[in-house]
């Protein structure tokens, strides 16, 4: 423990030399982002946002809305630290660009290299900010995952990249909600015409209102241009726009103005978009003569919550309507469903008119007309958007790992506490361990990714010093359910239940040492003095690790690579020479010291160590004779966690449970041995020399 102060002393003394870090990009940063032929305006003066504008036929129009996302979603990652993104969010809440400014992901820093992190977040470019984006695993997309809304995964980076999901989506939706007026309830909201259809003609729907009946007389017209100069630039015939607007994916309303078969037909070509109708018989025609079947209507528009949605031409089949419906021209406006519109709220649709002035250099006018539309809500199932953290998409997802994991503690429980069971039976129980020190390395280390670091509590720290949180644990349900596991058993069993059985690369060492007879490798015994110093510097490591973090040290990265868990467990020793011979060093040193890192080096290992010192029994046996003749669980304790006097010095036991098979097993324990001897001695039958 002196050495752990020692370390504690120094980093103190090094507080003032501690780097800060750095703020928000400037305007040099955002233009070095978005170069010429854009244009970075100016910053938004209540919202870190910025303005990239482009210019379109000699005007400047917004091209997207420039921010970085730690202003607005500032979520720690498994560094502890919050990714930096700098997002570019289009007008329409589609991602323009997406890129890493910074981040601290261990699994990224010196192990896969940044370069998949990057390409990760380049995915999001194109894809919409109103969808719920999904992180499947790799190459989801490709394997049929729509692509749409999902995202492909990394390997080995599964919670890391859930993290960065979460941090972009959340920042692009607080951007949009201030900038774009999304709707907070249009984010994810999932609305659905009810199944059940009442039978209703035209006549009726237009009485209701369903089908909404609009005409705009000439003088209105004129009035909307009024101080143009162009009031009377277009005499004609009243009305001077008659128009029928309807939403067409209601059974009702779409059976009545199609008819049955074709409106199945337009549901199954829609798959969830949704169909606007408008028909005119008016003058004022929502289709113009060269108008292009597809194509966005420049004379209509869609508007709900201040926003406005892509409304495309469905380039449906023209066919004759209900006989009721005025003979004139008519489009069906597409809406995709990722536009966020929601039918059952009310909405707008713009009527753009224009008119000319000039005769050698014309100028168009354009003028906007509203016309409100809304239907009752009751005709729509309305199913709340998903308003919870993105993390509870890992948990799903990640269900049948966690029923696997659960399963396999609650088979170790049992196992360990019935000592009169499994344990005494030393060649069963022996491999038992061997088959669930296995289990702990492929599935729990290397499938599921869940080898515990301390790294969590490098977080913890951070989140004890008010430098952030422990939210990056939700996005990793393996791990979090051992660490609810690790700990419950600390205060009965002590460090040993992690150390010994749930540590994939304590498993791996163990394994690996079985090598060491085959290979005749003799291990090295540390004489005891050197023992005792060696022990404690796990400690020391651990201390300048947990005080770093605390302090927001960069150093903390560095230190925690004392760990070789990331090269051996998480990427697979594929990682830099210097790591893997590190990794690789240390199971080579395994074979002639047994579990050296554990048991001098492993900063997690030390904080469960003295964690462990909570625990509620001393549940290991002893006998009187322990110690005192019998030595024999001391010799054959590979850890030396039994002192001379036969006592067990828990928190550096590993729980292999080989003392317990000993002290219950006839045939192993000493002091059993003899007492059987002696009580064989006095019951067999006297000798005639005896007598005699």
């Amino acid at each position: 423990m002196r050495l752990a102060a020692a370390f504690l002393a120094l980093l103190l003394t090094l507080l003032a030399s501690a780097p800060a870090r750095a703020g928000s990009l400037d305007r040099a940063g955002i233009e070095r982002h978005f170069p010429a032929p854009l244009v970075v305006g100016e910053r938004d003066d209540k919202l870190p946002v910025w303005p990239i504008l482009k210019q379109e036929a000699g005007a400047y129009e917004l091209f997207a809305y420039a921010f970085e996302s730690i202003d607005f979603a500032a979520i720690p990652g498994f560094g502890g630290v919050a990714p930096n993104l700098l997002i570019a969010l289009a007008p329409d809440g589609t991602f323009r660009d997406a890129r890493v400014l910074t981040h601290h992901e261990p699994v990224f820093l010196e192990g896969l290299g940044s370069e998949p992190l990057f390409a990760f977040v380049e995915q999001y470019v194109g894809l919409s900010a109103r969808r719920a984006i999904r992180v499947g695993r790799p190459n989801a997309r490709a394997g049929g995952a729509p692509p749409q809304t999902t995202v492909d995964g990394i390997s080995m980076a599964t919670a890391s990249t859930r993290v960065i999901n979460e941090t972009m989506l959340s920042a692009a939706l607080a951007v949009a909600r201030a900038k774009l007026g999304f709707g907070a309830g249009a984010v994810g909201l999932k609305v659905e015409p009810r199944p059940e259809a009442e039978a209703l003609d035209v006549a009726e729907l237009e009485r209701r209102g369903w089908l909404l009946r609009f005409t705009l007389s000439q003088e209105a017209a004129d009035r909307a241009f009024a101080g143009t100069g162009l009031e009377g630039a277009d005499p004609g015939e009243e009305p001077f726009a008659d128009l029928r607007i309807a939403y067409l994916n209601v059974p009702t309303i779409g059976r009545a103005v199609l008819g049955e078969a074709a409106y199945g037909r337009l549901m199954r070509e829609l798959a969830g978009d949704h169909a606007v109708l408008v028909a005119s018989a008016g003058r004022w025609s929502p289709i113009p003569d060269d108008f292009v079947l597809g194509s966005i209507p420049e004379r209509l528009g869609v508007q709900q919550g201040g926003l406005a949605l892509a409304a495309r031409d469905m380039a449906w089949e023209r066919r004759d309507l209900a006989p009721s419906l005025p003979p004139g021209p008519w489009t069906l406006l597409r809406i995709g469903e990722a536009a966020g519109f929601d039918p059952s709220a009310p909405w707008t649709l713009v009527l753009r008119l224009a008119r000319q002035r000039g005769q050698i250099l014309p100028e168009t006018v354009t003028r906007e007309v509203e016309v409100a539309y809304r239907l009752p809500p009751d005709l729509f199932v309305r199913q709340a958007p998903d308003t919870g953290p993105h993390w509870s998409d890992g948990w799903r997802a990640r269900a049948p790992e966690l029923g696997v994991i659960a399963a396999a503690l609650a088979l170790l429980v049992p196992v360990l506490a019935r000592q009169r069971g499994l344990v005494a039976r030393a060649r069963p129980f022996g491999r038992f361990r061997l088959a669930y020190l296995a289990f702990t390395l492929g599935f729990i280390g290397w499938y599921a990714q869940a080898q515990l670091s301390v790294v969590t509590l490098a977080g913890l720290a951070r989140a004890a010093s008010g430098r952030g949180d422990l939210a990056f644990l939700l996005y990793d349900p393996p791990s979090l359910l051992l660490w609810g596991f690790v700990l419950a058993t600390l205060l009965v069993w002590g460090r040993g239940t992690f150390c010994g059985w749930l540590c994939p690369f304590g498993a791996l060492q163990e394994l690996a040492a079985r090598l060491a007879a085959p290979l005749r490798i003799r291990q090295i015994t540390v004489p005891p003095r050197l023992d005792r110093h060696l022990r404690n510097l796990k400690y020391g490591v651990l201390a300048a690790i947990l005080v770093t973090a605390a302090l927001g040290l960069p150093a903390t990265d560095s230190l925690a690579e004392v760990e070789p868990f990331k090269t051996a467990i998480t990427l697979y020793f594929w990682r830099s020479l210097p790591f893997v011979l590190y990794g690789a060093g240390l199971i080579v040193l395994n074979l002639f010291v047994y579990k050296g890192f554990c048991r001098y080096l492993c900063p997690l290992g030390a904080a469960l160590a003295v964690l462990g010192r909570l625990r509620l029994l001393d549940w290991i046996p002893r006998r009187p004779e322990c110690g005192s003749p019998c030595q024999l669980c001391r010799v054959r304790c590979r850890y030396g966690a039994i002192d001379a006097r036969g006592r067990v010095d828990y928190p550096e036991c590993f729980q292999c449970m080989d003392c317990v098979t000993i002290v219950h097993d006839p045939g192993q324990c000493v002091p059993q041995v003899l007492a059987r001897r002696r009580q064989a001695a006095h019951t067999r039958p006297a000798t005639l020399a005896e007598v005699a």
